[in-house]
C-alpha cells in the first residue's frame, strides 16, 4: 500500500509543500511534524497548515537569537572576530589562497538570521497561500499555535547554555510581538537527545531553561514545555552501540545518531504526540477563559503537572455517533516552529473558519 496523504492537513517545509504525509522531514525522513498534523486535522472541522521551518546546527543564541535580545557585548564580538579572522589567514597559509577577512559587519549578520527567516516563511506562505495550497483558496489564515523543539546547539560553550532561558524568554515575546498574537499558545518540546540517560552538562542547562518556561508566572495557561527524553524508543536505544553490526535489524528501528533522536520513528511520533497533547490542552484552556468557566486540565505527558485552570481554546469538533465531524461554531488551527512550527487558521467566507495548526 501507499501512505495516506492528507486532504484536510497541509504542511509547508521551505521549499517543500503539499497534502501531510511522510517526508517532510530532512531528505527522505519524517519528523514530529506528522503526528502533531494528524492530532490537528482531527481537532478541527477546518483545515490545517503547518508552516515548518528548520535548519541543522542552529542555534537561539546566534540565529535564531530573538531582536529582544540585540547583540552580544562589543567585548565578545570583538572575540568572535578575532577568531574568525585567524581561521581564514591560517586557511590561506594553508592552501595558499587569498580569501578577504571576515570584517565585524559578517559577525554581526548572522545573529537572528534565522529567526528572521522563520518570520519570513511564515509571511511568504501567508501571501501565497493560495497558489501553493489550491484547497485554501479565498480562505483567510489565523495563526493560533507554534511549536518549538530545538537546543542541541546551544549545549556547548559557556555564553549559550547560560544565556537560554532568558533567550527563549524573549523569543516567545518576540513572536508573539511579530505575528500580532500576544497570547499565541506556544509549546516548547524540551532537547531529550539523553534519551534513558541523565543529562549533562550543557545539555542539561537548556533542557532546564526549557523546562523552566512551565514557571513563568507570563507564561502560565499559553506556554507548555515537555520533556522529550522520557519518550524515547528503547529498542532503537538498546541497538545504536552496535548497529554497523547489525545493519538490517537497524534499518527496522532507526537512522540516525542519538542528536537527531537516533532517527526513530516511534521516538519522533512520541514526541509529535506530545506535541499535539499540548497544543491541545493550551486551547483548552483558552476556551475555558474565553467562557469564563472553570476547567480541569489533565495530561497524561511525562513532566507535566495535572492541574485545575480556567482556560482558552478554539472550539474543538464533536463527532457524531456514526464518527463524522459535526460542526459547533468555529475553529482554529495553529502553527509550530521545529525550532520553528508556526501554524494559522483559514477562514471561510461568510462563517468563521480557520485552517488547523501548522508546524
Amino acid at each position: 500500500g501507499e501512505w495516506v496523504v492528507r486532504d484536510d492537513a497541509f504542511i509547508k517545509f521551505l521549499n517543500r509543500s503539499g497534502g501531510l504525509t511522510i517526508g517532510y522531514g530532512s531528505p527522505g525522513k519524517t519528523g514530529p511534524e506528522l503526528e502533531f498534523g494528524h492530532m490537528m486535522a482531527e481537532h478541527f472541522d477546518e483545515p490545517v497548515l503547518l508552516i515548518k521551518t528548520a535548519w541543522g546546527g542552529h542555534s537561539l543564541y546566534q540565529k535564531f537569537r530573538p531582536p529582544s535580545a540585540g547583540l552580544p557585548s562589543e567585548e565578545k564580538l570583538e572575540a568572535e572576530l578575532a577568531q574568525a579572522q585567524e581561521r581564514v589567514t591560517k586557511n590561506n597559509e594553508k592552501n595558499k589562497k587569498n580569501d578577504p577577512l571576515p570584517t565585524m559587519d559578517d559577525i554581526t549578520s548572522v545573529y537572528g538570521s534565522s529567526y528572521r527567516e522563520m518570520m519570513k516563511e511564515v509571511e511568504d506562505t501567508y501571501a501565497n497561500c493560495g497558489d501553493l495550497f489550491p484547497e485554501l483558496k479565498g480562505k483567510k489564515l489565523e495563526m493560533t499555535g507554534f511549536v518549538w523543539f530545538q537546543g542541541f546547539n546551544d549545549m556547548f560553550g559557556d555564553d549559550a547554555p547560560a544565556a537560554y532561558a532568558d533567550n527563549l524568554k524573549m523569543l516567545i515575546a518576540d513572536v508573539r510581538k511579530d505575528l500580532d498574537k500576544p497570547d499565541l499558545p506556544f509549546v516548547v518540546a524540551a532537547i531529550g537527545n539523553n534519551g534513558s540517560k541523565p543529562a549533562q552538562k550543557g545539555m542539561k542547562v537548556v533542557q532546564d531553561a526549557q523546562l523552566s518556561m512551565n514557571e513563568v508566572s507570563d507564561f502560565k495557561g499559553n506556554v507548555i514545555a515537555f520533556p522529550t527524553d522520557v519518550l524515547v524508543d528503547k529498542a532503537a536505544e538498546e541497538l545504536f552501540p552496535t548497529w554497523k553490526d547489525n545493519i538490517e535489524e537497524w534499518k527496522l528501528v532507526g537512522s540516525d545518531r542519538p542528536y537527531h533522536y537516533l532517527g526513530s520513528a516511534i521516538w519522533y511520533t512520541r514526541i509529535g504526540h506530545g506535541m499535539g497533547e499540548a497544543k491541545l490542552e493550551l486551547l483548552k484552556k483558552c476556551l475555558d477563559r474565553l467562557t469564563l468557566r472553570p476547567a480541569v486540565v489533565t495530561s497524561t505527558r511525562p513532566g507535566i503537572r495535572q492541574s485545575s485552570t480556567p482556560t482558552v481554546a478554539a472550539p474543538r469538533s464533536r463527532r457524531t455517533a456514526s464518527g463524522r465531524r459535526s460542526r459547533s461554531g468555529s475553529s482554529r488551527s495553529q502553527s509550530a516552529p521545529c525550532p520553528g512550527f508556526s501554524g494559522s487558521r483559514t477562514r471561510r467566507p461568510p462563517r468563521s473558519a480557520v485552517s488547523r495548526p501548522a508546524a
